[in-house]
C-alpha cells in the first residue's frame, strides 16, 4: 500500500531533510525533498505527490502561505515547525494544513502522521461516488467538491471539505468539538476546541457567501448540529 505513496518533503534544513527522505524512504514511501517554495511549486507542477511536508520556517515565502495556495487546490499538507504552541497549531490548520507536527519528533511520528492524514482524506471508489443534497448544493465525495445551486464549485480547503463532510454524514445530529476534532483532525492528540469553532466560523462563512442559508447550529457549551434537511 504505502509503495505507491509519494511525498514531497519542504525543508531548508538539508540535514534534517535528507534524514526525512532516508526514512521515508526505507519505509517504502517514494520521497523528494526540496528546501523552499519555489522549488516546491516546480516539483508539484511535474510530479504527482500524495502529500506535502512542509516546514512553516522558510527562506522566501513562508510555509503558511504556501499551505494556503496549496489547501484551495493541490495534496494535503502536513506542517511541522519548531514552533509549535497551541496558536500556531491552530493559525496551520487554519490556513488548510491537514496536522500539524511540532519539532522536534520521532521518524516513526512523522510517518504515522503521513499515514493518518492519507487515511482519513475524503475519497469514494470510482463510480460509486456518495451525493449529499441541501438547499441547492450537491456534495460529491469522490470529487471531493461542493457543488452551488447555480452550478459552480463553492471553494473550500482541506479542512473546511472535512469539517463539512463530518456534518452532511450525521445530518441533525448533535456533534461535539472533540467528536468533530476525531472525525477531522484524528492523528492530533489534543482536543484544540477553539480550532474546531474557527473552523465552523470559517465554513459557515463560505457557505453563506456561496448563498447558503445558516444551516449550522450552535449548541452553547456542547458543539454543533447541522440542520439544513440532507437527501442523497
Amino acid at each position: 500500500m504505502t509503495a505507491s505513496i509519494r511525498v514531497l518533503v519542504v525543508e531548508d534544513d538539508t540535514s534534517l531533510r535528507e534524514a526525512m527522505l532516508g526514512f521515508l524512504a526505507r519505509n517504502g514511501l517514494v520521497a523528494v525533498g526540496v528546501e523552499d517554495g519555489a522549488r516546491a511549486d516546480h516539483a508539484l507542477g511535474a510530479q504527482r505527490f500524495d502529500i506535502v511536508v512542509l516546514d512553516l520556517m522558510l527562506p522566501g515565502e513562508d510555509g503558511l502561505s504556501i499551505c494556503r495556495r496549496l489547501a484551495a487546490a493541490g495534496p494535503p499538507v502536513l506542517m511541522v515547525s519548531a514552533v509549535g504552541d497551541t496558536t500556531d497549531r491552530i493559525v496551520g490548520l487554519e490556513c488548510g494544513a491537514a496536522d500539524y507536527l511540532p519539532k522536534p519528533f520521532e521518524p516513526r511520528e512523522l510517518l504515522a502522521r503521513i499515514r493518518a492524514v492519507l487515511r482519513r482524506r475524503v475519497s469514494a471508489p470510482a463510480g460509486e461516488a456518495e451525493l449529499r443534497r441541501f438547499g441547492g448544493f450537491v456534495w460529491n465525495s469522490a470529487a471531493v467538491k461542493l457543488s452551488a445551486p447555480n452550478g459552480e464549485m463553492v471553494c473550500l480547503t482541506g479542512g473546511d471539505l472535512r469539517l463539512l463532510a463530518a456534518f452532511l454524514q450525521r445530518p441533525g445530529r448533535l456533534l461535539s468539538r472533540a467528536m468533530l476534532m476525531d472525525l477531522t483532525h484524528e492523528a492530533i492528540s489534543e482536543p484544540y476546541d477553539r480550532a474546531i469553532d474557527l473552523g465552523v466560523s470559517r465554513l459557515r462563512r463560505k457557505l453563506s457567501a456561496a448563498g447558503a442559508p445558516n444551516c449550522i447550529e450552535t449548541v452553547r457549551g456542547v458543539g454543533y448540529r447541522f440542520t439544513a434537511s440532507v437527501t442523497e
